[in-house]
């Protein structure tokens, strides 16, 4: 069997920052470790659909150097990172996940990837996607679909859209990866691989340089190791305070039932109900509540995001990708056709609606935990027959409400609480409470933990 080089980000960004400056490792080693890490279990795992070696063993050196020479760029400098293929990076080719050519519709590198790289990350390569980033499962037939790095000899989904930026993360392959998350794009690979994943304030991270599935609710977030690793990502990228974490035992966390709570896995029922009573043991208050609103979004999903993909793509530009196009993401897609001006905009109108009863709901209130999806990652294959596939349109039933009601969310692992396969809390707070989120995330984390990573013995 392959010795596989230790994962340099292990005990995270913050520890690896330390040893840079103490000169215990280099940008170099880091960058050399994770590439050697995708040699060997990329061929398997297929996380990225392009690894840009030469020029990120080419800026990990500059680093180094720039380091030697008294120039510190802050705690991300030289860390190596993952960029989700419908986000532009100067250079490389964009596929948006398809085989039909969208790049122009992406445009040019946009404002975050430039200031990670002026932060000193190292961009390993373009991550897999989800066609056209719409899609929960991760499953892609059009480029592939990345294997869930918690099951060797069996491919579970990874979780859509942002599948290949949670299976490198998950895998040691990167220290983190950029994902975005339109109705839990971010959260539900996170909750899938067993990752921490932060779906930011809709608005708050610029957007430029990403494809557009919903300018309405689209939205960009990291696939971390942990909540502080996210807490380094969003200071530098908001160019604040890191958040530290708060008092555990000065949270009030309501916890909403229906539609949340319906049909969950029995895995997964025991497991929050677990990390529920270890939380209230460790001094926070859960406070039972009503949120039937969210159950709204069987009906203001389908007429919002569409629509605008098809908007953007044209309905001409649809027709010409659609025999090339993965056939779920196409028929997803295709309901965009059907849905009239009007309809659109009653369901934005109802969208700043569920915002204010949302704000009003979390007065009072730290935020709110449910259960991040209401299964483990099922097989894929398993998607072929009838009564799966209809149960695997669950995955986003709990992460869309954040997104219709304007809020930022993370996920958090639970895996710990009794699972063999990963299971997430998700954590919902205030529109732009997002720092706030992040050390509430980290408090949490005190009591939870972080969750086992995958055993990777098998993909080698």
């Amino acid at each position: 069997m392959a010795t596989l080089p230790a994962d340099p980000f292990a005990t995270g960004i913050a520890a690896f920052a330390e040893d840079l400056r103490a000169g215990r490792t280099s940008a170099v080693a880091a960058t050399e470790a994770c590439l050697a890490r995708i040699e060997a279990l990329n061929p398997k795992l297929d996380a990225f659909q392009l690894v840009d070696g030469p020029r990120a063993r080419a800026a990990a050196a500059a680093i180094d150097a720039l380091l030697a020479a008294g120039t510190d760029l802050g705690p991300l400098m030289g860390v190596p990172i993952g960029v989700k293929d419908i986000i532009a990076v100067e250079g490389l080719p964009t596929t948006n996940g398809s085989l039909y050519r969208t790049a122009h519709l992406t445009g040019p590198e946009g404002t975050i990837v430039q200031r990670l790289k002026e932060a000193g990350c190292v961009i390993l390569g373009k991550t897999k996607t989800v066609e056209f980033a719409l899609g929960a499962t991760g499953v892609n037939e059009a480029r592939g679909t990345p294997w869930n790095p918690w099951d060797s000899s069996i491919q579970r989904i990874p979780g859509g859209s942002s599948s290949g930026s949670a299976v490198a993360t998950a895998a040691g392959l990167c220290a983190f990866a950029l994902g975005t998350d339109t109705g839990g794009s971010v959260r539900i690979p996170a909750c899938f691989t067993g990752l921490f994943g932060h779906k930011t304030t809709t608005g708050l991270w610029p957007t430029d340089g990403v494809f557009p599935l919903s300018p309405t609710l689209d939205s960009i977030g990291p696939l971390c190791r942990n909540a502080g690793d996210a807490a380094i990502v969003h200071a530098v990228i908001t160019g604040t305070a890191v958040p530290l974490p708060s008092r555990v035992e000065d949270l009030r966390l309501g916890r909403p039932a229906a539609p949340f709570t319906d049909d969950l896995d029995a895995t997964v029922s025991a497991a929050f109900e677990s990390a529920v009573v270890a939380l209230q043991a460790a001094g926070v208050e859960i406070v039972d509540i009503d949120v039937p609103e969210a159950a709204e979004r069987r009906t203001l999903f389908p007429a919002i995001v569409p629509p605008e993909l098809i908007a953007r793509l044209t309905p001409e530009g649809f027709a010409a990708a659609r025999d090339r196009m993965d056939p779920t993401t196409a028929q997803r897609a295709a309901g965009g056709l059907e849905i009239s001006a009007v309809a659109h905009l009653a369901a934005q109108y109802r969208r700043v609606e569920l915002e204010r009863i949302a704000a009003e709901k979390l007065d009072g209130l730290d935020g709110w935990i449910t259960p991040t999806c209401p299964f483990v990652p099922m097989p894929v294959d398993a998607l072929q027959h009838p009564d799966e596939a209809q149960r695997a349109l669950l995955s986003s039933r709990n992460t869309q409400a954040a997104n219709l009601f304007g809020i930022c969310a993370a996920s958090l692992p639970i895996t710990q609480f009794g699972a063999q396969l990963p299971v997430g809390l998700m954590l919902m707070c205030a529109r732009g409470a997002d720092s706030d989120l992040l050390s509430r995330s980290m408090a949490l984390e005190q009591v939870l933990g972080t969750g086992p990573a995958p055993d990777l013995d098998g993909f080698l």
